[in-house]
């Protein structure tokens, strides 16, 4: 006989974004409970509004499968005291185990006789088992949690009520001063208590009370509704899925409306508009069919129809406050010019112990201007970097960022064109900010996509120097953020930029212009800031589910080498896993690779001194090698991973013959700078000794 377990957890309002990530964890913890107690079940289902957080298992089990196991106790020997009797250490076990000292039998395990018990553990009903969803429920974890009362427990909000349910049977706990039972809470206008009578009651009976506890089923309903009003009206309403989510997990029973603002307000610029009624007041925004912003909305009741024009007239009223402010804001920033503005930046702090915005623009400019060289940017471009470089904050101290921080680089690509800037220069301060997320979307100019790699790297490395490294999940800068942007956008636009590279840049950015890193000057962490980077890199690769984690290690174990090669590297390894001969080439390359470990550090221009040479092997590895080095230049990695691959049988032949750590002195470093020469052609491929091929 199998059974319905419901558990429903009801709170104070749980913030929207807390919603779905909470239940989706309930259900991952409810099914490892379900598992390590042996319960058999068939599906976990969830349920959550703002007021609850509810899991429902169907199919379970009726109880846990019975165990008959073997239970190891001492060793013989200590089994049996002096005088031949059962010992206080074999009567304590068999005690322990629930049985007599009858039971016990022997067995032979790593050449020693231990003292085995046999016991029968019966499973325990699911009635029994399920009490054990108290510790699931307390065990939820969330970004922010509150005590209220006296009580030293935390969670994300006040508990209120408690349904447990096995079919039609209350599961006793208590959590706190609340205790399970079978009594759920409706809307909390709209509804009223409710008795569930069985666990499989739940939605149609909170439905009766005006809750929809399926968020899939909510969601429909918002998509349908808003559909619906924009087929009604010939409107086109943008239904922008963060925002659905979020409106989703404010509401219990949604009605959809619409309202309107006056014309007016849409002399300001779409982006304000939107960020307006968006972000906000968690509005979707409504275009006609060309795409045309018009003078609505359409917003989300927590209820249903009753008084819909009150709602609607308020929503209205709230958002015209807020379009005012926007307006007011776009006409006056406008009064000034955009070298006012810079100008106010030379008292604005980006930190502290950093310095100014201004300074940081500063020393931004001189990074940009080194890598848009470095990139191939052209002299139009170059100009316009410099040009970008040198305003690109300005709208940080406009008021419209003032009012909406979100618009920052926004509005500064609005007031730059208004003002007569190029599209280069006005595109890359919004670029600049680019990408806003780990996912987010890269830079679209290449002028936009150099600041923003130069911004970042200044970032990093005035937080690094200033002693303000990210630590565990204590990211307070987004600095992780910022090193995964300067990543992606290398790899993007396969620019063959290297952490070393980029710390050679700010090095002569701080010897041209010392007086801007008076609080940051380059040291130690340097080494740190390298890694750090590498490791953004690691995760992007570490997304690739068919690259196996020895490549990984392998490639990103040099950093000297350029992102875009690194990536590179990681396929052409991936790529020749296969090949017959792949673990007798890679075993041939570490074992050179081993050896130059030993090598002294030679001068650039040393020579290998074929006078030297003992034996037929070293010329045969040195003609290869030479023959090698002559196009491994110009080559790309995967004709630079074939060419290696042909030193394989000169390799192993050189040391089959060659004994490396000669008694004669100069023998002995001819043999290491040979195989320093080679081991240096294998970097490109980062770590080879990290490759697993046994």
């Amino acid at each position: 006989m199998s059974h319905t377990f419901l558990m429903e957890i009801g709170l104070e309002e749980i913030p929207a974004h807390v919603v779905t990530p909470s239940a989706a964890q309930l259900v991952e913890k409810t099914e490892k409970f379900l598992k390590e107690q042996r319960m058999d079940f068939d599906e976990v289902q969830t349920y959550s509004t703002p007021r609850r957080l509810t899991v429902k298992v169907t199919g379970l089990a009726d109880k846990q499968p019975d165990i008959q196991e073997e239970a190891k106790g001492p060793a013989k020997k200590i089994a049996y005291d002096k005088d031949g009797n059962w010992s206080k250490a074999a009567q304590g076990f068999a005690r322990g185990q629930g049985v007599s000292v009858d039971d016990i039998f022997f067995k032979e395990l790593k050449g020693t006789e231990y003292v085995y018990v046999k016991k029968f553990i019966e499973g325990k009903a699911a009635a029994d088992v399920m009490q054990g969803m108290r510790d699931v429920a307390m065990d939820l974890k969330f970004p922010t949690m509150m005590r209220w009362g006296t009580n030293d427990f935390q969670y994300v909000r006040p508990i209120r009520w408690i349904v447990a349910m096995l079919d039609d049977q209350v599961i006793p706990f208590k959590i706190l001063n609340i205790e399970s039972g079978n009594v759920s809470q409706g809307h909390r206008f709209l509804g009223k208590p409710v008795e569930l009578k069985s666990a499989d009651d739940y939605v149609e009976a909170l439905r009766a009370e005006k809750v929809i506890v399926d968020a899939a089923e909510r969601k429909s309903m918002i998509r349908g509704q808003i559909n619906d009003l924009a087929q009604k009206n010939n409107w086109k309403i943008v239904i922008d899925e963060d925002l659905l989510e979020e409106v989703n997990n404010l509401v219990e029973y949604p009605t959809v409306f619409a309202g309107s603002f006056d014309e007016k307000y849409l002399s300001v610029p779409d982006q304000v508009l939107i960020t307006s009624m968006k972000d906000h007041q968690r509005f979707f925004y409504v275009t006609d069919q060309n795409g045309k912003l018009l003078p609505n909305f359409v917003s989300v009741r927590n209820g249903n129809t009753e008084y819909l024009e009150n709602v609607v007239q308020g929503n209205e009223k709230v958002l015209t406050a807020r379009l005012e402010d926007a307006k007011f804001f776009y006409e006056e920033d406008q009064k000034q010019s955009i070298a006012d503005y810079v100008e106010r930046l030379k008292k604005v702090m980006f930190h502290d112990k950093i310095g100014t915005i201004y300074e940081k623009m500063a020393r931004v400019r001189l990074l940009a201007a080194q890598i848009g060289k470095f990139v191939g940017l052209n002299d139009q471009e170059l100009a316009d970097l410099d040009r970008a470089a040198q305003i690109y904050k300005f709208d940080l101290v406009t008021g419209m960022v003032g009012e909406f921080a979100e618009l920052q680089g926004v509005m500064g690509e609005i007031y730059a064109r208004l003002q007569g800037e190029n599209d280069n220069v006005a595109a890359a301060i919004r670029e600049e900010y680019m990408p806003t997320s780990a996912e987010g979307e890269l830079p679209t100019t290449k002028v936009g996509a150099v600041l923003s790699i130069a911004d970042k790297i200044d970032s990093i490395q005035a937080f690094f120097a200033a002693g303000m490294i990210p630590s565990g999940s204590n990211d307070p800068y987004a600095l992780r953020r910022q090193a995964l942007g300067i990543v992606r956008i290398a790899l993007a636009r396969n620019w063959k930029l290297s952490v070393p590279m980029m710390l050679k840049f700010v090095e002569n950015a701080m010897n041209e212009r010392p007086d801007l890193y008076k609080n940051i000057m380059p040291g130690d962490e340097q080494k740190d800031m390298q890694q750090f980077i590498i490791d953004r890199l690691a995760q992007i690769m570490n997304g690739d589910k068919q690259l196996r984690h020895d490549v990984l290690d392998t490639v990103v174990a040099n950093p000297e080498n350029a992102f875009v090669d690194i990536e590179e590297a990681a396929k052409i390894l991936g790529k020749h896993l296969e090949d017959d001969d792949f673990k007798e080439t890679i075993e041939a390359l570490t074992r050179v690779g081993r050896m130059a470990k030993k090598a002294p550090n030679f001068e650039d221009d040393a020579v290998l001194k074929a006078e030297l040479f003992e034996n037929e092997s070293e010329k045969k590895l040195a003609e290869a090698v030479k023959k090698v080095a002559t196009a491994f230049e110009q080559a790309d990695l995967e004709e630079k991973f074939n060419q290696l691959a042909s030193l394989k049988d000169p390799i192993t032949d050189y040391f089959d013959s060659t004994m490396i750590m000669a008694k004669d002195e100069d023998v002995k470093q001819n043999r290491l700078l040979q195989l320093k020469q080679i081991a240096d052609l294998t970097k490109d491929f980062g770590e080879l000794d990290n490759l697993n091929v046994k």
